[in-house]
């Protein structure tokens, strides 16, 4: 059932991403008619074409690795100085789609009767930004329909009050003792252990006083060695009443706000006081918001998203550390489509409770969650001004837009079209440093995966 419940959640999430991506596409494509471009193709991913069909003057597809996508317009680029002007050059909207098209020079296509408008480069300015930004824009808009059904529907983690038993000691050893021999053999129970607290329980109260954080589990415990205690706890949405007595123990020294308390020299205090022998955490719940709160749930999701963006080049240093030097990857480290795909599968397969819930509905909204992530993460990376991103094409389009203005300012003649195709080296760069990117992060997720506390 759990290697069922793992390919199950993979397959959600592969759904998803190619979804996105498809709908992506469309936010091209529908501008791209409207304003009476020839779209010769609209596939969804890359590679061998296994399935297509042609309506009208277009040929929808799917293609073997639903990991990408474009649609394929003419005129994407004006035609080079001294070139035919009948001929034109075509062009995609996916980023390996582009570099694929330069590298087999078959980006020349034959205007037929009435194409003469209908190529890209000829479009208005306004329209050409409108058509490169409806890709990102499809992505905003699927993370913020999500995000809102998310937050309003089932709602974001919120601290309770309380606390619960998130482990049990089993029997009291030294640090060296424990060393020697990691069994309990002959090693008295833990205050703990003895009295029958579990994992999961939720702390009511502790000799008579409510507990309402994690740190009032130690603050309540430690002054009572030695002394028979009540602890009223929540099992099964019932409350059992045990007894404990804590015993004399060496431990970290802690205030009351469950600070540590550190010595002169920067170290943390020790002190003898009272153990109980559980870890106590803090409980979390789902809580449901309104749907005004949704505008800056967003906007707070988007500023995160644009701040993982800008740290990527910092923090592939640690993921190449994490690869090759068998460094702890850093849990806000960059993940490829794999680790993702691992993340959702962990998730269905109960690997992650701790975080996300045991129920399947707290599974199911933590893939849309992650979905939702997806789509502002394509959305934040494709408005990045270089090509062969949507960004590049429309900072070509604002450039274009600024020497027309400037010239018709002065009074000088119409500069004419910006070829973006002139950046198309910087494009290859971009596009090598993806790949490069891309491959170091699947090796790093199948090597050394985050690990998420599972």
């Amino acid at each position: 059932m759990t290697v069922v419940a793992y390919i199950v959640g993979v397959l959600v999430l592969a759904f998803g991403v190619a979804a996105s991506i498809a709908l992506h596409e469309i936010g091209h494509l529908v501008p791209a008619k409207k304003f009476g471009l020839r779209v010769t193709q609209y596939m969804v991913g890359f590679g061998p074409t296994i399935w297509s069909r042609r309506r009208g003057e277009t040929e929808y597809g799917i293609k073997a690795i639903p990991l990408g996508g474009y649609i394929r317009m003419i005129g994407m680029f004006p035609p080079r100085k001294g070139q035919d002007p009948s001929m034109v050059r075509v062009s995609s909207t996916g980023r390996f789609s582009q570099l694929a098209d330069e590298a087999r020079k078959a980006s020349l296509e034959e205007l037929r009767p009435g194409d003469e408008n209908r190529v890209f480069y000829r479009l208005p300015v306004h329209r050409k930004i409108i058509i490169m930004l409806g890709g990102p824009f499809m992505n905003f808009v699927i993370g913020a329909v999500l995000l809102a059904i998310l937050v309003t529907a089932h709602g974001v983690l919120a601290l309770q009050d309380g606390a619960r038993v998130a482990a049990v000691a089993e029997c009291v050893k030294t640090v060296e003792e424990a060393k020697a021999d990691p069994s309990c053999t002959g090693a008295p129970q833990t205050p703990a252990n003895a009295a029958g607290l579990l994992p999961g329980d939720e702390f009511v109260s502790i000799n008579g006083e409510p507990v309402k954080t994690s740190a009032d589990v130690g603050r309540l415990i430690r002054p009572r060695v030695d002394q028979p205690t009540e602890v009223v706890v929540l099992r099964g949405g019932a409350e059992q009443s045990l007894s404990v007595t804590p015993i004399l123990n060496t431990l970290p020294a802690y205030d009351d706000q469950g600070q540590p308390i550190l010595e002169a020299n920067g170290e943390q205090k020790v002190v003898e006081t009272g153990y109980l022998g559980v870890s106590s955490a803090a409980i979390l719940d789902y809580e449901t918001q309104p749907v005004t709160a949704v505008p800056g749930i967003i906007g707070e999701n988007l500023w995160r998203t644009a701040g993982a963006v800008v740290r990527i080049p910092q923090k592939m240093v640690g993921v190449w550390n994490a690869a090759f030097s068998g460094e702890e990857r850093d849990v806000e480290s960059p993940m490829s489509v794999v680790g993702v795909g691992r993340v959702a599968g962990e998730v269905s397969a109960g690997q992650l409770d701790n975080l996300v819930g045991e129920s399947w509905s707290d599974k199911a909204w933590f893939l849309v969650m992650l979905i939702a992530s997806l789509n502002f993460m394509l959305f934040i990376f494709n408005l990045i001004p270089l090509l062969p991103l949507d960004g590049g094409h429309v900072a070509g389009a604002l450039w274009e837009g600024v020497k027309k203005g400037w010239a018709k300012l002065r009074g000088n003649p119409d500069p004419g079209h910006v070829d973006v195709a002139k950046a198309l080296p910087v494009a290859y760069a971009v596009s090598l440093g993806l790949l490069v990117m891309s491959a170091l992060l699947i090796y790093a997720d199948l090597v050394n995966p985050i690990d998420l506390g599972g």
